[in-house]
């Protein structure tokens, strides 16, 4: 899996912070502190931390404001009705799309509703939907309204994909074998990237290809996968996805999401679709006039206005990203959870006190380590918790650890397996 032979010590760590060729990154960002001392923060998959630089990018536009007033939406630079544009080519990067396909608009939620007015068209015998069982809450209820909005009860239109007795994750076999199974039931596939609460990166591409042959929809929810793992939305020939930029993005809490459609689709202006301003001819747009002409491509399915600050927030941590380059945030993310999944089997030792319900094979997860505690794991959070780690709890006994590449460091690794050795009653 990795050349690199671990060892839990402290040289080890910073032997291989020094040769990080991101350490550098982790200076861009505030790491918060707790009693003085800098937090162990293994919660990017929740929330990103604030680049430092984000205050200033919003700060030109207050002054913009503060200045010109209404003028700013045509004045300078960046004109805001723009505002948008600056983030397209770096998302279209992160997502393995053409730029014409993805736009940041609205929020997560609102966004996996307006493309499933476009892309959950059920008719006759065609009207399930295929995901995964244990999605997260807000694309259980967006599936579930969608079709009782469409006269269906979620009970006979959704099918839930189940893990095998015994086993936590899905095999991709499995997904191929239900899309094959009810070809003839499926108006769409629809699934999230990374699984949020195992951290189980999905092929997309068997799942998409799958799903193409047997002309399924597909669309995807990339809350947890977007900044984090390695896309190809185009190649892979998915339909539509959206979603969030205040996790790995780093772009601020409740922060401006984002949807790719696919070129295939962007063109067809027959696709039926919620209408609203700004996805109007923007060279007509300002006439005022009735009859919807959507734009091409993804910034079609626009209704509001760009949200300006939000976006500005947004490019602060972009710019980050087009700086490090994913390929070696990739590369990072890899090592770094090795090793933290080396750390904990080091430090725990008993395999029977836990397991790590996410795949330890690199292609198949991203930078989370889901890890279940089958005795004392409330207790034993709180009392990480209370030494400085800042991570997640779900229940019933799961703690979620992100080592973000951007900002984590191996030493902040080595940390946390001595936070866990002392909580064992070990002071080695």
């Amino acid at each position: 899996m990795n050349p690199v032979s671990f060892d839990f010590s402290l040289e080890f760590a910073r032997a291989m912070d020094q040769q990080d060729p991101l350490r550098q990154f982790r200076e861009k960002f505030y790491i918060p502190e707790r009693n003085g001392n800098p937090v162990l923060y293994f919660c990017g998959n929740s929330l990103g931390l604030q680049p430092r630089t984000t205050g200033s990018y919003i700060g030109r536009h207050l002054e913009k404001w503060a200045e010109k007033g209404v003028e700013g939406h045509f004045d300078g630079p960046l004109p805001w009705v723009d505002a948008r544009k600056p983030s397209r080519p770096i998302l279209a990067d992160l997502l393995g799309a053409h730029p014409d396909e993805v736009v940041a608009m609205n929020s997560l939620s609102v966004n996996l509703h307006l493309l499933m007015v476009s892309f959950y068209r059920p008719k006759g015998k065609k009207f399930k939907i295929l995901t995964e069982a244990g999605a997260f809450p807000s694309d259980q209820y967006i599936l579930a309204s969608q079709v009782q909005f469409h006269g269906y009860s979620p009970e006979e239109a959704i099918i839930e994909l189940v893990p095998r007795p015994g086993e936590q994750l899905l095999r991709t076999s499995e997904i191929i074998e239900q899309i094959h199974k009810h070809q003839d039931e499926l108006a769409l596939v629809m699934m999230s990237g990374v699984q949020y609460y195992t951290g189980q990166f999905f092929d997309l591409q068997a799942i998409s290809g799958a799903a193409s042959r047997y002309g399924i929809k597909v669309g995807f929810d990339l809350a947890h996968a977007i900044g984090n793992v390695p896309l190809s939305l185009h190649d892979w020939g998915v339909d539509f996805a959206s979603w969030c930029s205040y996790k790995y993005l780093n772009s601020g809490p409740g922060n401006v999401s984002g949807i790719f459609v696919h070129q295939k689709h962007g063109s067809n202006k027959d696709i039926p679709r919620f209408a609203g301003w700004w996805g109007h001819n923007e060279k007509r747009r300002f006439l005022m006039e009735k009859g919807f002409d959507a734009m091409p491509g993804a910034d079609g399915w626009l209704l509001s206005n760009d949200p300006v600050l939000g976006l500005a927030a947004h490019q602060a941590s972009l710019d980050i990203f087009a700086a490090a380059g994913m390929e070696k945030i990739r590369a990072k993310s890899e090592l770094l959870t090795a090793y933290l999944e080396f750390v904990i089997r080091k430090t725990i030792g008993n395999p029977e006190e836990f397991t790590l319900i996410t795949p330890s094979k690199p292609s198949e997860r991203g930078c989370q380590l889901s890890l279940f505690l089958h005795q004392g794991g409330r207790e034993k959070f709180e009392l990480w918790t209370a030494q400085g780690l800042v991570a997640d709890w779900r229940n019933p006994n799961v703690i979620r650890l992100a080592p973000v590449p951007l900002y984590n460091s191996f030493e902040d690794i080595y940390a946390f397996g001595k936070l866990m050795q002392l909580s064992q009653g070990d002071s080695r």
